[in-house]
């Protein structure tokens, strides 16, 4: 920590519908307490891209703190462009898959302690078409559901629950997929394909047990059936899933095709429908204040 001189805090004012006056003052207490200067930038929804690599030029920080959720780290990521400048999460977003996937404290006090602790580590992204992924990214059934859920007013995994129900009915699940990777051609239909950097989604379901996030390598899943005995299993993070509901491919490019456009979304966010997407991984590219990740 005595090394830290600066360090630029990424605040998403309106992420997760929580007030962040308390976080922020506990983040200044520790600022103090290390003897660094202190720059926050709160994000608008518009311009955001341009202004933080405009920050992170003019402050040249050493370290940049994220309070917000996947996609503020996502936007610290793009922005940085393969500058080696320590990341620290605050998760305080509706989604936060990525801080539980580095099962970071569960406290804010620890949680600052370990944005601006001495331990750093390298972790992959993912790009699909040049957009940064940080875990988890996915085709089908998954990404349909995030669209209404999005729609819903109801937050939480309530709002998740209750929007399942609708989402099933109204799916045209089986869809069929293409996927180009380890020169080979694999023609498959499924409920979804996801794209792995990590183990599991934010709600902490197990769907990809080898999945290591500084690996150099990536995961992509095809789920072959609605089986609620083995989506049951991901719940309970049993590491053994049939074969004959998930197929892994494991690599570090592939291209994803799709007969006709699917729901896709990439860490918790609705993107539209897509056709393809070409996917490749960027090696230890992010540095993330935190222990060892994901041995």
């Amino acid at each position: 920590m005595g090394n830290i001189k600066t360090v630029l805090l990424v605040v998403n004012p309106i992420s997760g519908d929580l007030d962040k006056t308390n976080l922020l003052d506990q983040v200044k207490k520790e600022i103090i307490k290390i003897k660094a200067s202190l720059v926050i930038f709160y994000t608008k929804g518009k311009n955001d891209i341009k202004d933080l690599k405009a920050s992170i030029k003019e402050v040249n920080p050493c370290r940049i703190i994220c309070a917000g959720g996947d996609g503020t780290i996502k936007l610290v990521a793009e922005a940085l462009q393969s500058r080696k400048i320590p990341v620290g999460i605050i998760p305080a977003g509706s989604a936060n898959g990525l801080a539980t996937n580095l099962e970071l404290p569960g406290t804010i006090q620890e949680q600052i302690k370990t944005a601006l602790g001495e331990s750093v580590n390298a972790m992959d992204i993912i790009l699909l078409d040049n957009e940064v992924c940080l875990h988890m990214s996915d085709f089908g059934l998954n990404a349909e559901l995030i669209r209404n859920y999005e729609k819903s007013a109801l937050r939480g995994k309530l709002g998740y629950l209750l929007q399942s129900i609708p989402t099933l009915v109204e799916s045209e699940y089986p869809f069929q997929f293409i996927i180009e990777a380890n020169n080979k051609i694999i023609e498959t239909e499924g409920i979804l394909v996801a794209i792995a950097n990590a183990r599991s989604y934010g709600t902490g379901a197990t769907v990809n047990p080898r999945g290591r996030i500084n690996d150099g390598k990536f995961e992509i899943l095809i789920f072959k059936n609605f089986d609620v005995i083995e989506i049951l299993k991901t719940l309970r993070n049993e590491v053994e899933l049939d074969p004959d509901f998930v197929e892994t491919i494991q690599t570090t490019e592939a291209r994803i095709s799709c007969i006709k456009p699917v729901a896709f979304q990439i860490d918790g966010e609705f993107l539209g429908e897509r056709r393809d997407v070409h996917v490749k991984i960027k090696s230890r590219e992010l540095m993330i204040a935190g222990p060892l990740l994901m041995e």
